[in-house]
């Protein structure tokens, strides 16, 4: 281990790093709000729309996201659809996690006790009201652990948007290998890199899976 040369290359895992928690931010928040939409055409049973989404989250879930990002990169272009590597990257991570994140919002949902949507329907609040002051907030206390650990799996998952191009933290060492054979440097920046972007959220939604535990929610 040549630390000389770690030191050179920490500025490129930095730029790259840069890329990737941006692209893995903007496919997040986008793969939240398909979920909650998601979520709740299941929750409410919205006739067609409920059986699309179910369609849609099998799919997505069935599927390697590498093969999504193949198809949206090399195969979309043949049809005259050209995509970016970044939105190809944005794309691919908001599909794979917004079936990922309907399910645990469902859960959620789900998990709310029927005798409190009956009070709440017996003391006049309207269906959104309903939702808004009574089932979601408790739904999305009893979802946080599961949506905290879908965020990690995603953000790992960012480490095959190398295979589309995007000079993201897995590219970045594969390339230093490929040219200059620094194998070593390369992996453990590669392993600290993405160990500084994920423990520090691992170590938080731990803390708040305990608190939410204390409090009475989740399992």
């Amino acid at each position: 281990m040549n630390f000389e040369i770690v030191q050179k290359y920490i500025p490129l895992y930095i730029k790259a790093g840069k890329l990737t928690l941006t692209l893995g931010t903007l496919g997040i928040l986008l793969a939240v709000l398909i979920g909650l939409l998601c979520s709740m055409i299941r929750y409410y049973k919205i006739p067609i729309l409920d059986k699309i989404v179910a369609v849609y989250i099998e799919v997505s879930r069935n599927t390697p996201i590498l093969i999504q990002l193949f198809f949206m990169y090399y195969g979309l272009p043949k049809i005259g659809l050209m995509v970016s590597s970044e939105t190809c990257g944005i794309i691919g991570l908001a599909f794979l996690g917004g079936s990922y994140m309907s399910e645990s919002f469902r859960s959620g949902l789900e998990a709310v006790d029927k005798s409190q949507v009956e009070s709440g329907m017996s003391v006049g609040l309207t269906r959104i009201q309903l939702m808004r002051y009574v089932i979601f907030p408790q739904a999305l206390a009893i979802s946080i652990p599961s949506i905290g650990a879908n965020v990690i799996f995603l953000l790992k998952e960012t480490s095959l948007f190398s295979a589309v191009a995007l000079a993201d933290l897995m590219y970045i060492a594969k390339d230093l290998i490929g040219l200059y054979y620094d194998t070593n440097e390369a992996l453990f920046l590669l392993v600290i890199s993405y160990l500084v972007i994920l423990l520090p959220l691992s170590i938080i939604v731990t803390i708040v899976e305990r608190k939410l535990r204390y409090a009475g929610y989740g399992v």
